[in-house]
Parts: structure tokens; C-alpha cells; sequence
């Protein structure tokens, strides 16, 4: 799908900012292309870009409100509607990663009909895939796991594409959620696909490659997490990592959504690979990205270093740190590919 830019943000009334990651994720990395956004009363979250009425926007240039949140289930809140039918109605298309079709609410599509406006939900495709076939294909690959869910495991792939390219490294991030679609331009939002199929799609996202190529592919949700292990399990057979980097959030101590106790970094760790083996036996971590947001500047270097200290490994908050370490370490692992720098 072609979705035309710049954009209006809509955070509608959020609780926190974590609710609204999409907008957040499209801001951080696609800042031109984000012109304003709109919120309703009691919204929590603020891209620190300008608040815009639909008329101000349209006046400023933008061509498609994104409705930049996420929430348990994908649902649209009812009282939302009206406020994207208006959208419609001022000339703008609309954008979701939200589970709901926006079409399948009837005041949207009939005000979508009526203006000639375009409707994009990002999270479904049209697109078949196969199931998965677990067969070792050529090129690298690099998954980002996590204790938790929103722990910035698309972060860290960003921020590995730029570094590694930086390095003369030929990597590309593959999305399997909606924000990274938003961002990269394509993909799929795996958590969308059929259950038999998660492992097939991801398959088609990071398809054969040339040897020394990096894929470096979006990780969604945890392994111990009981919402969404099912996704996770199947983007690990599917993506076939060579290299994995664990994601972790330090000040929680139990999962997003859940009264389940967050599970340690290590347990992680082993069972990433014990479970990966399946797909492929040389699976290995090479680093720990830490988001640190919580924490002063003092206080994540120490946690930074207590916790590579006890797993011998890199660990770094990527987009207060960088990615140096983990490159280095990955260059480090996998030499053949690193002389191609």
C-alpha cells in the first residue's frame, strides 16, 4: 500500500505514552513526515510537535491522519469515530494499525465512499503466505527478543540498521508490526496473520539473501508473556536468526498487561535458544539493549555494566548509547561478513 505523506498524528485520549508507540515510533524515525498532532481531551501522550485542528492541518499540507496507537485487542473506541469521519470529511485520508478494519465501521466507510478518501489498515494484508518450512536459506539474520512487550525491540533494529550501515555492514530491518510498516514502507504485521501462517510470513519478510547480508528483523512481544508467546514463537522459527539481541526493560517487575512476574534476562536467553535451535542450530546472543528512560544518565551506565557483566555480553541503551558494542560484537562473531565492510 502506497499511503501518501506528511501526516496528522491522531493520539486520540491515551493513558500513557507507551499506548501511543506507533505515533512515537513514526516520529523518532520519520520526523519529516509528521507535521502535527491531534489529541483529545484527557490524552497523556505528546509528540512535542504541534497540536493541529483538522482544518490547521489540511492547511499545512497533510494528506493522511494516522491513528498512531496501539491497545489490547487492536479495538477502535467508538467515541473515535466521529472524530475520524471529520477527517475524512476535511479531505484527508485515514491510516490504522489497529486490528479493526476501519472500513467495517459504517459511518467511516460510507464518509470514506462519499469524499472519495482512501481507508489503510496497515495491520492487514493481502498478501498469502505459505506455511513455514523451517529450511536454512542464505543470508544472515539478526531477531530482537525481549523480556516484555514495549521494550524497544524495534528501536534497537533501527538503530543496528543505521549503526551497521554506518560500518560499511549491508543490513536492512524488516518490520513484522504495524509502526515498522509505517516506517519502512512494507512488511506485514504478523501479529494479524493466522496462526499457521506466522512462521511462513516471516519467511517471505526476510526472504533468501546474498551471504554476507544482514536482515535484521522487528521482534514482537516475549517468549514468557501468556498474551503473546504464540507470536513470538513463530516469528523465531521464522526468522531463523543467526544472531539474537534480548530487550529489557529494568524498573518493571512484571509484564505489560499481565500480574505475571517479568522473567529474567538469562531465562531469555536460554530459552530463546533452546527453542530456536529448531530452525537454526547455531543460533546465538550477541547483546542486551537496555531502554533506559527511567533511569539518570549515572544510573544506566551501572545497570548497563552490572548487566554485561553478568551475562559476558554487550549491553547498551541504543538510543541513549548507540549500538558501537553490539556492532563490534556482531563483527566479532561473524567475520566473513564484517570483511565485507
Amino acid at each position: 500500500m502506497q499511503i501518501d505523506t506528511p501526516y496528522l498524528m491522531f493520539l486520540g485520549d491515551v493513558p500513557d505514552h507507551l499506548a501511543a508507540k506507533t505515533a512515537y515510533g513514526i516520529a523518532d524515525w520519520r520526523p519529516d513526515w509528521c507535521v502535527g498532532q491531534l489529541r483529545l481531551p484527557g490524552c497523556a501522550a505528546d509528540l512535542d510537535i504541534p497540536d493541529l485542528t483538522l482544518a490547521e492541518a489540511v492547511e499545512r499540507g497533510c494528506r493522511t491522519m494516522v491513528i498512531g496507537v496501539v491497545n489490547a485487542g487492536g479495538v477502535l473506541p467508538d467515541h473515535w469515530v466521529a472524530e475520524i469521519v471529520a477527517a475524512l470529511e476535511a479531505g484527508l485520508d485515514v491510516a490504522s494499525g489497529l486490528h479493526v478494519r476501519l472500513g467495517s465501521v459504517p459511518a467511516i466507510a460510507a464518509a470514506a465512499k462519499a469524499r472519495g478518501r482512501r481507508l489503510h489498515d496497515v495491520r492487514h494484508t493481502t498478501e498469502s503466505f505459505a506455511t513455514g518450512k523451517g529450511t536454512k536459506r542464505p543470508g544472515l539474520r539478526l531477531l530482537t527478543v525481549g523480556t516484555d512487550c514495549s521494550v524497544g525491540k524495534k528501536y534497537t533494529v533501527l538503530a543496528l540498521e543505521r549503526g551497521m550501515r554506518a560500518r560499511g555492514l549491508d543490513a536492512e530491518f524488516r518490520a513484522t508490526g504495524q509502526t515498522g510498516v509505517f516506517i519502512s514502507g512494507r512488511g506485514a504485521a504478523i501479529d494479524a496473520v493466522v496462526a499457521d501462517f506466522i512462521s511462513g510470513a516471516v519467511e517471505w519478510i526476510s526472504p533468501a539473501a546474498d551471504p554476507n547480508h544482514w536482515d535484521l528483523i522487528e521482534g514482537q512481544g516475549s517468549l514468557f508473556h501468556p498474551s503473546f508467546a504464540g507470536v513470538s514463537l513463530g516469528l523465531l522459527h521464522g526468522a531463523q536468526p543467526d544472531a539474537f539481541v534480548v530487550c529489557h526493560e529494568p524498573t518493571r517487575t512484571t509484564m505489560r498487561g499481565v500480574e505475571h512476574p517479568l522473567p529474567t534476562i538469562a531465562a531469555v536467553i536460554d530459552m530463546t535458544i533452546r527453542l530456536g535451535r529448531l530452525t537454526n542450530p547455531g543460533i546465538r546472543p550477541v547483546g542486551i539493549a537496555v531502554n533506559t528512560q527511567a533511569l539518570s544518565e549515572d544510573e544506566a551506565r551501572r545497570t548497563l555494566d552490572a548487566i554485561a557483566a553478568e551475562h559476558d555480553l554487550p549491553a547498551t541503551d541504543p538510543v541513549r548509547f548507540g549500538v558501537d558494542g553490539l556492532v563490534d560484537r556482531l563483527v566479532a562473531e561473524f567475520p566473513a561478513a564484517g570483511a565485507s565492510a
